[in-house]
């Protein structure tokens, strides 16, 4: 355990994985989804964010196919299944993509998403529909950009102005992180206890 981790201090349980995406959960508190591209690193990022090991990392992308909810004394974080995986079926694929739009149009308690998009590479066409997604469900999102430690300094500011002007938001906006060596975590967790209390 990394006590220097934003939520280390904070109590989690493991409530279950849930293929309905629209599963009540008691008691009712607000929900933060985190959502990306297959291997952007989002579990590696919420693991880094609590300090503990709660999300499954794999070598191989896809392992998160249900709705995995796991609980904080005033918060849940929603672990929703990556998108764009190629090795998927089709129809893996297809029920994917819906749990993850019936989460964001459809779960009243959704306070907000972290949406994770990979430092080092323009946004994808599936990013992009996320992007369609979340402005048409006005759904406030948190962008963090991942795996900064596999750039230089200079090179992150140059990444991050570019994913900005790609995705059509202001730098500002965009929080450069990395699990691996705690960067930007703090900022993160504060965006997200922002959301939370809105």
């Amino acid at each position: 355990m990394n006590a220097d981790a934003p939520f280390a201090d904070l109590p989690i349980e493991f409530v279950g994985s849930f293929p309905d995406p629209t599963h009540q959960l008691n008691p009712a508190q607000p929900e933060i989804g985190f959502l990306g591209r297959s291997n952007v690193g989002k579990s590696s990022l919420m693991n880094a964010l609590v300090g503990r090991k709660i999300a499954k990392t794999s070598a191989t992308p896809g392992k998160t196919q249900l709705l995995n909810v796991f609980r904080f004394p005033q918060f849940y974080f929603l672990d929703l299944p990556g998108y764009g995986y190629a090795r998927a079926s089709a129809a893996n694929r297809t029920g994917f993509r819906r749990l993850v739009e019936a989460v964001i149009r459809r779960r009243e308690q959704l306070a907000g998403v972290v949406w994770l998009l990979d430092i080092r590479h323009p946004p994808s066409r599936d990013d992009l529909t996320i992007r369609q997604l979340l402005g048409g469900a006005e759904v406030p999102a948190v962008l963090a950009l991942t795996k900064a430690d596999k750039l230089s300094r200079a090179r992150q500011l140059a990444a991050r102005a570019l994913r900005s002007e790609e995705i059509a938001v202001a730098e500002s906006e965009l929080v450069v992180t990395s699990s691996t060596a705690g960067t930007g975590l703090d900022q993160l967790a504060a965006r997200i206890l922002g959301l939370v209390r809105n």
